[in-house]
């Protein structure tokens, strides 16, 4: 056993307190199952951060709770959107000619863009409209 403790260079002291963290930190982990259990019941979709948050464990710190949630199977899957809100076939595409026009006022170049959210079962477009030569947004919101 001395052989192997010079060959490692560990004392023989140091290697048990190694090992009596080791086995500390092991049985305050599996504590910790049951509580991590209890919260992805009542909160299915929670994050392992938001987790960490609510328990606070003494004994680790957060991206190491992150991890021994990982490891033991608490990650949260993406749910994938499934809405197709644009049809691009037929789309005509154009060159982009506005980088080489040179702006002296407003109302020459506008520029916009769409999103949607939904509220309860009802979609709700929102339309920003941004004018370049002095950056005003307009918007609007339509069903």
């Amino acid at each position: 056993m001395k052989a192997l403790m010079e060959a490692i260079d560990m004392s023989k002291q140091a290697f048990h307190q190694m090992l009596k963290r080791s086995h500390y930190r092991e049985e305050e982990q599996q504590q910790l199952l049951p509580l991590i259990n209890e919260i992805r019941r009542d909160h299915p979709r929670m994050s392992a951060r938001d987790m960490y948050i609510k328990l606070r464990p003494a004994i680790m710190g957060r991206d190491q709770f992150e991890r021994f949630c990982f490891a033991s199977g608490y990650r949260v899957k993406r749910l994938k959107n499934y809405r197709v809100t644009t049809n691009s076939q037929g789309v005509t595409r154009f060159p982009n000619k506005i980088r080489d026009l040179k702006l002296t006022g407003v109302n020459q170049i506008f520029v916009s863009d769409i999103t949607y959210f939904e509220i309860g079962n009802k979609f709700y477009y929102l339309t920003f409209i941004m004018d370049l030569f002095n950056r005003e947004i307009g918007w609007m919101v339509g069903q």
